[in-house]
């Protein structure tokens, strides 16, 4: 692998940080999509009871404080940057900034651990787009392979588990489920990717290592119209069949698709699926998100070791091995349905 890269760019998805951002944001977000506008606003409504701010800029920053830190502290001396898809630092802007900074090739690190067209390819081609803006001079940029079966990233996850199993009363463990959730993705989505596959590995390796093997791994958080298969079942959905079903008493939501409190997990997971326990008299408990944990700070850095040459090691867990460096040409495709004009 080529050793010669200049920094390290942080590429995450963005959100609003105060009241008057929320729709200019969720614009951005649904542009060219069919979601009608009344639809926009009540997603709003839920940004706006949180006053507006969604923390994932804040997380990204504080991640990208650790990251400095941990290089620095192992003698990798890359600066790192931070840029969005859909809100600021936008893409295009960090690229003139490293562009006047005279960086000319950087590594990506991507805040999705899973390969799917929003979390892997859709990236990609915001990178392009971007570079393209920014014309001659703009960095070239290659992306850190997915880590969702990396050691640092199952271990944090798995630990948070057991303080959260440690909490409930040991008549209960029995009857206790682990529901492990990630974005729902539509099916035409899911057919073109590894996503799916990579869920359920990742699932299970930190089942195991939880010790608990009462779990299940469901999805949250769709957005597309009722007319479109999207992956299944949903969180809300699963709790209240089980609940008749399995008599469980207690659950813990486990949210494995996010690295951060995004607003999926305060809204969807901590407010609305809190609720739907509550009106089931289902002991509720949610783990905490992977965040700053130094073992995931540290497996970023080896991410980034492999490819500057320092590393020869590629860790992972499991049977399915590294995921790749380079993506190939048929990586996580997806035809994106025709907008619909709304009257």
């Amino acid at each position: 692998m080529s050793e010669n890269y200049d920094a390290i760019i942080v590429v995450s998805f963005g959100g609003p940080e105060g009241p008057d951002d929320v729709m200019p944001f969720l614009e951005n977000v649904l542009r060219g999509r069919n979601v009608p506008r009344e639809r926009m606003l009540e997603v709003s409504k839920h940004y706006q009871q949180f006053g507006g701010v969604s923390p994932i800029n804040r997380q990204n920053r504080e991640l990208i404080v650790a990251l400095e830190k941990e290089l620095a502290a192992n003698n990798v001396d890359l600066p790192v940057y931070f840029g969005n898809r859909n809100w600021h630092p936008l893409l295009p802007a960090t690229f003139e900034e490293m562009k006047a900074d005279g960086v000319k090739r950087a590594l990506a690190f991507f805040t999705s651990a899973f390969s799917s067209y929003s979390g892997c390819r859709q990236y990609r081609e915001n990178v392009i787009a971007a570079r393209e803006q920014i014309g001659e001079g703009a960095p070239e940029i290659d992306k850190l392979r997915m880590f969702y079966n990396h050691p640092g990233f199952i271990g944090p996850i798995s630990n948070n588990i057991k303080g959260s199993l440690a909490k409930i009363p040991a008549e209960r463990l029995a009857t206790t489920k682990l529901i492990f959730t990630a974005h729902s993705i539509p099916l035409s989505m899911a057919t073109g990717c590894n996503y799916v596959d990579q869920l359920t590995e990742a699932t299970r390796l930190v089942a195991e290592l939880s010790d608990h093997d009462n779990y299940e791994l469901v999805y949250q958080s769709r957005s597309g119209p009722p007319t479109q298969p999207w992956l299944e079942p949903d969180v809300c959905d699963y709790i209240r069949e089980i609940h008749e079903k399995e008599g469980v008493t207690d659950v813990i939501v486990v949210p494995i698709g996010f690295i951060s409190d995004h607003m999926e997990v305060l809204f969807d997971l901590d407010t609305e699926v809190k609720d739907v326990c509550e009106e089931l008299r289902v002991g509720f408990t949610r783990a905490m998100t992977i965040g700053t944990h130094p073992d995931f700070i540290a497996a970023i850095r080896e991410l980034i070791e492999e490819r500057i040459g320092k590393r020869e090691e590629k860790r992972f867990l499991g049977t399915d091995g590294p995921c790749h460096d380079v993506c190939p040409v048929d990586c996580c495709t997806y035809e994106q349905p025709k907008r619909l004009a709304h009257r």
